[in-house]
C-alpha cells in the first residue's frame, strides 16, 4: 500500500507579539508586532505601536491615558490583516511576504495619503498655538500643490529626497526645510504607521540635514538695525502698524502667539511700573517682564489694544519693512523675540533673568539657543579690549 506525502496545509494564525527582541524596560518602549503563522513559517509585521512593558498585559494595551485609542489602532490593524489573509486564502494562494503590501493597498483603495494628512492635521492642530496651526495649513497647501506624494504607495525614500531637493533648489535654509516641511510630513507618516497604514517610514532610511545647531543665531537684528526699524517712518498705515508690532515684540521678547494673546489688563503695578506675567501659549511655561517705556508708548498709541494681524500677513509685511529700512535680512515675527533677547544679553543682563523673560524652563535652554551668539559677543569684547591695550 502506497501513501502519497501531501503538502502540509494549515490555518493562518494571527496574534500580536510584544517586545519580540527583548529591548523594552521601565523607561524604554518596545514594539507591538503582528505575527502571522502559516505552514510552519512566520511573518512579523510592525504595527507602529510602541509601549512600555507595564502597558501590555494579556495581549492588550493597558495603563495608558490613550490606551483605548491605541487598542483601537491595533484592533483595526488586525481587522485589515485578517481581511487580506482571508482574501488570499479564497483565491487559493497565501504569500506571507505580500501581506504588508496588500494591507497598504486595501487602505489606498479607500483614501489617499493626502486625504489622510488633512484628517490628521485637524487632530494635530487642536489646542495648539495659532502659529503652529498656520504652519500645518501652509504645509498642506504647498504639499497639495507639489503633488508628488498623493497615495500611500508614494511615500518612498526617493520622494522624500525629491521633496528635500525641491525645497533646497528654492534656496531655503536646511533648518527651515526641516522645521516647516519634513518634520510635519514625518509626523503624518508616524501617525499612518500607528494606524497600520504604512509599514515603513522613509525618514529612518534617508539622511536629511536638520541644521538645528545654530538655534536662534542669525535670526536677530543688531542694535543699529533695530534702531533703523524703530525710527522708520513708513508711508502706509499698515506698515506703520507692523513696525509698531515688531518694536513692541522686541521690547517684550514675546513670541507671535503670546503677542496675539497679550492683554494689558493682566499687568500689575509695582512701584509705579507695569509688570506683565503670563504663560507661553506653546509650552505653558510662565514668563515675566517689565513693560519698558517704548512698549508702553505703543500701547498708549493703540489705547491698550495691539493691531494684531495673522502671522502669515505679519511676516509678509515684515519683509517689506526690512526692505524699506535698507536691511537685507529675511525678517519674520520670531526675529523680534531673538532680537530682544540678544539686546538684553549684550547689555550684560543676568542669564536667569533673560530666561524668565523668555519663558524658558531653565537657563540651559537659553544658553543652548544663544550659546554661539554669546561666544561671538565674548570674542568682540575681547578684541575691543585687545585694541585698547596694545
Amino acid at each position: 500500500m502506497y501513501y502519497q506525502k501531501q503538502k502540509i496545509m494549515s490555518t493562518p494564525i494571527l496574534t500580536f507579539v510584544f517586545d519580540r527582541k527583548k529591548r523594552g524596560n521601565s523607561k524604554k518602549e518596545a514594539s507591538v508586532e503582528l505575527r502571522i503563522t502559516y505552514n510552519r513559517k512566520q511573518k512579523y509585521i510592525t504595527t507602529g505601536v510602541r509601549l512600555l512593558p507595564k502597558q501590555w498585559r494579556n495581549g492588550r494595551v493597558t495603563d495608558r491615558p490613550d490606551g483605548i485609542e491605541m487598542q483601537r489602532t491595533l484592533d483595526a490593524f488586525m481587522t485589515r490583516a485578517r481581511t487580506v489573509v482571508n482574501n488570499m486564502m479564497e483565491s487559493g494562494s497565501l504569500s506571507l511576504n505580500e501581506i504588508p503590501s496588500q494591507m497598504a493597498k486595501l487602505i489606498e483603495d479607500r483614501r489617499s495619503f493626502l486625504d489622510y494628512c488633512c484628517e490628521r492635521a485637524q487632530v494635530r492642530k487642536y489646542g495648539k498655538a495659532i502659529d503652529t496651526q498656520e504652519r500645518f495649513d501652509r504645509f498642506l497647501r504647498w504639499f497639495r500643490k507639489w503633488g508628488q506624494i498623493v497615495f500611500f504607495s508614494d511615500v518612498t525614500d526617493r520622494n522624500i529626497l525629491l521633496l528635500d531637493k525641491t525645497l533646497r533648489d528654492k534656496g531655503m535654509k536646511a533648518s527651515s526645510i526641516w522645521g516647516n516641511y519634513h518634520r510635519i510630513l514625518n509626523s503624518f507618516i508616524l501617525d499612518a504607521q500607528s494606524d497600520g497604514l504604512l509599514a515603513r517610514n522613509p525618514y529612518k532610511h534617508v539622511r536629511i540635514n536638520k541644521d538645528k545647531s545654530s538655534g536662534g543665531l542669525g535670526k536677530y537684528l543688531t542694535l543699529d538695525e533695530f534702531r533703523r526699524i524703530e525710527g522708520l517712518q513708513p508711508n502706509t498705515p499698515y506698515l506703520e502698524r507692523v513696525r509698531d508690532l515688531f518694536v513692541f515684540q522686541t521690547y517684550t521678547c514675546l513670541s507671535y502667539t503670546d503677542l496675539a494673546s497679550f492683554d494689558v489688563s493682566k499687568a500689575i503695578s509695582i512701584g509705579g511700573r507695569k509688570v506683565y506675567t503670563s504663560k507661553r501659549g506653546k509650552t505653558k511655561q510662565e514668563f515675566t517682564f517689565l513693560l519698558l517705556k517704548p512698549a508702553e508708548r505703543i500701547l498708549e498709541k493703540y489705547k491698550g489694544k495691539l493691531p494684531i494681524i495673522s502671522n502669515e500677513k505679519y511676516n509678509s509685511y515684515l519683509k517689506a519693512l526690512a526692505l524699506a529700512a535698507g536691511i537685507n535680512k529675511p525678517l519674520s515675527s520670531h526675529w523680534a523675540r531673538h532680537t530682544g533677547a540678544t539686546l538684553l544679553l549684550n547689555e550684560g543682563m543676568n542669564m536667569e533673568i533673560v530666561a524668565k523673560v523668555l519663558g524658558h524652563s531653565s537657563t540651559r535652554i537659553t544658553r543652548q539657543v544663544y550659546a554661539k551668539l554669546l561666544d561671538e559677543t565674548v570674542m568682540e569684547a575681547m578684541a575691543k579690549y585687545e585694541s585698547s591695550i596694545i
